[in-house]
């Protein structure tokens, strides 16, 4: 409806708010995880939409739960090719192997569920920014996570790389905060 300059205008005159790089949203409107995947599905082409899984930090973000992502973090299955989708841009891709309560629909995008990102979080984000996320994933009440739950997660999955450093993460959680 209207051009990107309309749209940066609009948003330096205050008339909108910025959500997600070409995303925009009215003031005092506040940006749900449908809106906010809705935002980040028109930056995948419609021709993957349907192969892709938006996880990691970008399901964080699109749950409330961290920071606007660089790139999009899609999850794509191990059944599916991925060469086809390697000239995406804006994106990194991550061949996964993903099960039936792994994903959840949002604003017209798949997102990796709560449990399966906190995992995800957990096995392969440095710790700067994954206990924080971590953290927020867990205080957020609607999204059913509890700690428990994910170190349970973890410690049922057989040979999974990187499981001590994310339960190391993880007991960070159970600590707090350092004095």
């Amino acid at each position: 409806m209207f051009s990107w300059p309309e749209l940066q205008a609009m948003a330096s005159d205050g008339v909108l708010t910025q959500l997600y790089q070409r995303g925009y949203l009215p003031p005092g409107t506040r940006p749900t995880p449908q809106l906010r995947a809705r935002a980040a599905s028109v930056l995948i082409s419609p021709g993957i939409r349907q192969r892709v899984v938006a996880g990691r930090m970008t399901a964080a973000w699109i749950y409330g739960c961290s920071p606007e992502p660089d790139r999009l973090a899609l999850l794509v299955d191990a059944n599916r090719r991925i060469s086809s989708l390697r000239s995406t841009r804006g994106c990194t891709f991550h061949e996964v192997r993903l099960g039936p309560f792994d994903v959840v629909s949002l604003g017209g995008l798949m997102v990796s569920s709560p449990l399966r990102t906190s995992v995800d979080i957990a096995l392969h984000v440095e710790p700067g920014r994954a206990v924080p996320a971590l953290q927020a994933l867990l205080a957020t009440p609607e999204l059913g996570l509890r700690l428990r739950l994910l170190v349970h997660a973890i410690e049922a999955t057989p040979r999974m790389p990187y499981r001590k450093a994310a339960l190391s993460k993880l007991e960070a959680l159970q600590a707090g905060p350092a004095p």
